[in-house]
């Protein structure tokens, strides 16, 4: 990595440890009675600290300690329990794609960092790493997507790196030496996520917003919530105290990412932004004009991703300004790299319909799969009588009589 590239990782790294001071310095303020109290037992058993003002403060402080201690200690244990967010995501174990799996590895053994511990995908036109090694998430349940095989149990060693989750979009349009490309900075940002002082302080603030998500449920009893309440005052202030070093911290990680990214893939980076574009219209469109009637109607196309190739591959072949982008089409494409992508397809494609409309996450009897080849019959045309009988039902409600009867009316009006 250049030297601007450790700059700013080490630049990362100091903001990370300013996080932390965040946090000693509410150890330190819960502890500072408790010290108090400490002091002054100490004076009383020993015989320096005695007299009638000596005793009144031994019995106000001593209480007092313990009671900010147990409040601590009830802060600390809500933040240690709370489950942190979790994106929801399509799980891809190692035996469902080596060859996805292989390629990423290669990419990190290239940049010099860590693999990621498992990859996902997400029905969205974007990429990240997602840090799921909180207690909480020990290990997450998980969910049925049908055939896709879910990754087991992560090994010791693997638990420490992220999850590489990628949009499942750029996984069927992007060819594999364009993904690979694209993904350079993502799999980068395992590097200063490996940091101790970067994971701790990502930790602590990921533990804090899960707090203060803990006591803001409203499903809780008025004492509870009472108490959840301070808590979640305790928390807030903390978060308030280290959102600004947390914020620089990760646009330091993201920039060492960047940096270290480059020397690998840099120029055909480039080249697959493009296409990052290109796909993002595509999605849009596909889940805006075609999948949104059918979930209307009950129904959840099964191949969003492979409709979304069709949609993009016959414009780059029908639009002059995307004949550029033709010449690719005879490239690997990085599904190519799942072993089963129908599978893995239907079930982002179920997801995305659960985050997008609402749907249930499984397949019921007013919520079923269509395939595109019955898509005309079972969406378009039934979508057609329905707005039909609507506009029936309108005009029968206004009285408006048939075109032949207003032909055969001959002082009717026209």
């Amino acid at each position: 990595m250049s030297m601007s590239g450790a700059g700013r990782e080490q630049g990362a790294r100091a903001r990370a440890l300013a996080v932390l001071r965040v946090r000693s310095r509410a150890l330190a303020v819960a502890l500072l009675p408790a010290a108090a109290a400490v002091i002054l037992l100490a004076g009383g058993s020993t015989g320096h600290l005695t007299g009638p003002g000596w005793d009144l403060a031994r019995r106000i402080v001593t209480p007092l300690a313990v009671l900010v201690l147990l409040l601590a200690a009830g802060i600390a244990l809500v933040v240690a329990r709370a489950r942190p967010a979790v994106s929801p995501t399509v799980p891809i174990a190692e035996e469902a794609a080596p060859d996805l799996y292989r390629m990423v590895r290669d990419l990190a053994d290239r940049l010099g960092v860590p693999a990621p511990s498992a990859i996902a995908l997400t029905p969205d036109c974007d990429s990240w790493l997602e840090d799921r090694t909180h207690p909480a998430h020990a290990p997450p349940p998980p969910e049925d997507h049908g055939d896709v095989a879910h990754a087991g149990r992560p090994s010791r060693r693997a638990a420490a790196a992220p999850v590489l989750v990628i949009g499942s979009p750029f996984l069927w349009w992007m060819r594999v030496a364009e993904l690979r490309a694209l993904l350079a900075p993502v799999v980068a940002g395992t590097g200063p996520s490996a940091h101790p002082d970067i994971a701790a302080a990502r930790r602590f603030v990921r533990g804090l917003d899960a707090a203060v998500a803990v006591t803001s449920a409203p499903d809780r009893g008025p004492v509870f919530r009472a108490v959840l309440a301070g808590v979640g005052r305790v928390a807030r202030l903390l978060l308030h105290g280290s959102r600004v070093h947390a914020a620089e911290m990760e646009r330091g990680v993201a920039a060492a990412a960047a940096e270290r990214a480059k020397a690998v893939d840099y120029g055909l980076r480039i080249v697959a932004q493009e296409q990052v574009g290109l796909a993002y219209a595509g999605w849009d469109r596909l889940l805006t004009r075609v999948a949104l009637p059918a979930w209307r109607m009950g129904r959840w196309p099964a191949r969003l991703n492979a409709g979304v190739v069709a949609a993009l591959t016959e414009l780059s072949r029908r639009d002059r300004l995307a004949e550029g982008f033709a010449s690719r089409l005879g490239e690997r494409p990085a599904c190519d790299l799942l072993e089963e992508p129908g599978a893995v397809d239907e079930a982002t494609s179920l997801l995305a319909a659960r985050l997008f409309h609402g749907g249930p996450a499984e397949t019921g009897p007013d919520w079923s799969p269509v395939h595109w080849g019955d898509y005309p019959e079972e969406v378009v045309d039934r979508k057609w009588r329905t707005d039909a009988a609507r506009l029936h039902r309108i005009l029968d409600a206004l009285r408006v009589p048939p075109a032949d009867e207003e032909t055969q009316a001959p002082d009717g009006p026209t």
